[in-house]
């Protein structure tokens, strides 16, 4: 073995790493996250995921990009964007919802819970004090349009 198949091999080896307590979670679907490093609501959502037995992926930056990137308008824009199993998820989703996506598997971009909404995952710490804002998840639909697909706190 030479130096160069020795250096390729460890530079592969590294760039794995960030990957390999994903790889040892066998049955836990990917959730890969675009967010500002410093939303603390993000980072709350992240932990609703990942306590609904997702594995997440977590990038810093980026969220704008990828919601273009992935075909979800900016009326439906929140302050994270996700991507699983080839779906867009645009704000504050409920894993329930994420899952049932999952199974349903509509042709749809994906799902978004526009704006930030008090009460859904993320947006539901003690600094809200158990106040819980009606909301819809919607089914963002190929060409923009978009469905009711669940709706929270309604009355």
């Amino acid at each position: 073995m030479n130096a160069t198949t020795t250096r390729r091999t460890l530079l592969l080896a590294l760039g794995a790493l960030p990957f390999a307590s994903l790889a040892q979670q066998p049955g836990r679907v990917l959730v890969e996250v675009w967010k500002d490093p410093n939303c603390g609501c993000c980072k709350d959502w992240v932990k609703h995921l990942e306590a609904s037995g997702f594995a997440v992926k977590v990038n810093f930056g980026g969220n704008s990009e990828m919601r273009a990137k992935l075909g979800i308008p900016a009326k439906l824009g929140s302050c994270h964007t996700a991507l699983v199993g080839g779906y867009a998820i645009e704000g504050h989703v409920p894993a329930k919802d994420i899952r049932r996506l999952l199974k349903d598997k509509p042709q749809a971009i994906g799902l978004s819970v526009p704006g930030m909404p008090v009460g859904s995952p993320g947006m539901d710490d003690a600094a809200y004090k158990g106040r819980k804002d009606p909301y819809d998840v919607v089914l963002v639909l190929k060409g923009g349009d978009a469905k009711v697909y669940a709706s929270y706190n309604k009355a």
